[in-house]
């Protein structure tokens, strides 16, 4: 099979579920009173977004208890004891998180746009934005509580979100403190971007197989399946934040470079000798030129920086697969496998 032909797979995978998961964000999270607040806190869910954690959670249902794609009832997924659990709530649940980190990312960052649009602290303004994110929090954590799974499984399922959220907030707090730092290893990068990214990804994967009631080393190896999955995937995001045009990227191209975000890029080209910190004179990312981040993107890619961000990104991902090994083989299972490639090889 051709890599195009995988890629579309894939794609046709995430678009059937994205449909999905926006008709359950529809029931799941509607406007109500203050309507102000709930327009807000739905914003950057209707701004868009592939659904890729979603479409994980989805696919690790269907591989755990090995029905074809799209074959099972998601709000009601017959789990291994043959009781319905509303695995779509899971998957919502999730996709609600990473919108909340979004939100409060962008105020953090003080980016302007997201997904191509303003920010939510630029369309609202900042105490709105706090607040919508606020409420995306504790609303993931409702849906989580209402997918019908055996009790204990339901409890443990929280119990992994709950960590989840405070892996992310050390993440986060990992990756301001790096700022402000010109010593960091690619060991402290790796183990950054787990929690701020890569442990929603796994989250995503093994909250399938808990709910489901699999056991623990199934729910333990799709975990690790999407943390290493996850890490490759904000590898590739570092890679489009510089490669890709600012139009596609929903978001000014070079940010991170701007911002002074150390990536595992910046760090090998520190390694090679070269002056990161006068790549760009720009002191924000609405000032920096596309001529600027060219030339930067340039001396990255002589210094073997870009092409090392990318082959460690392959290897993350090769990995990831190896994790799914303990599944039967069926098409999910594949499609899994697959959307770990294109994690690494999407153009945005």
């Amino acid at each position: 099979m051709t890599t195009e032909t995988t890629e579309a797979r894939v794609l046709d995978a995430i678009r059937e579920r994205r449909d999905l998961v926006n008709a359950a964000i529809d029931e799941e999270l509607p406007v109500q009173r203050p309507e102000r607040l709930y327009e807000a806190s739905r914003y950057i869910l209707e701004a868009g977004g592939k659904r890729l954690r979603p479409t994980v959670t989805t696919l690790a249902a269907e591989a755990v208890t090995g029905v074809e794609p799209m074959s099972a009832d998601f709000r009601a997924f017959d789990a291994l004891d043959g009781e319905p659990v509303d695995v779509m709530r899971a998957a919502v649940s999730i996709e609600v998180i990473q919108s909340f980190t979004l939100i409060h990312d962008d105020i953090m960052d003080e980016d302007d746009l997201r997904r191509g649009v303003p920010a939510v602290h630029e369309q609202y303004d900042v105490s709105t934005a706090i607040l919508a994110g606020d409420t995306l929090y504790s609303k993931a954590f409702e849906i989580m509580s209402e997918t019908g799974a055996d009790p204990a499984d339901g409890l443990e399922a929280m119990r992994l979100l709950a960590s989840t959220c405070t892996e992310i907030c050390e993440g986060q707090a990992l990756d301001v403190a790096f700022e402000s730092r010109d010593d960091i290893l690619p060991e402290e990068y790796l183990e950054m971007v787990e929690l701020k990214t890569a442990v929603l990804y796994g989250a995503a994967a093994s909250t399938a197989a808990v709910l489901l009631g699999a056991d623990d080393e199934v729910a333990d190896a799709l975990y690790r399946y999407g943390i290493d999955s996850g890490r490759a995937f904000q590898i590739q995001d570092d890679v489009l934040d510089l490669t890709v045009p600012s139009e596609d990227l929903g978001k000014q191209r070079g940010s991170d470079l701007v911002e002074g975000k150390e990536t595992l890029i910046t760090l090998h080209a520190r390694q090679e000798g070269v002056d990161v910190d006068g790549l760009v004179d720009a002191e924000t990312p609405a000032e920096v030129t596309e001529a600027e981040v060219d030339e930067a993107v340039a001396v990255l890619e002589e210094a073997g920086s870009i092409e090392y961000a990318r082959g460690t990104a392959e290897d993350l991902t090769a990995r990831s697969k190896e994790h799914l090994q303990v599944l039967p083989e069926s098409e999910s299972r594949a499609l899994l496998e697959d959307l770990a490639d294109y994690l690494i090889t999407r153009g945005y």
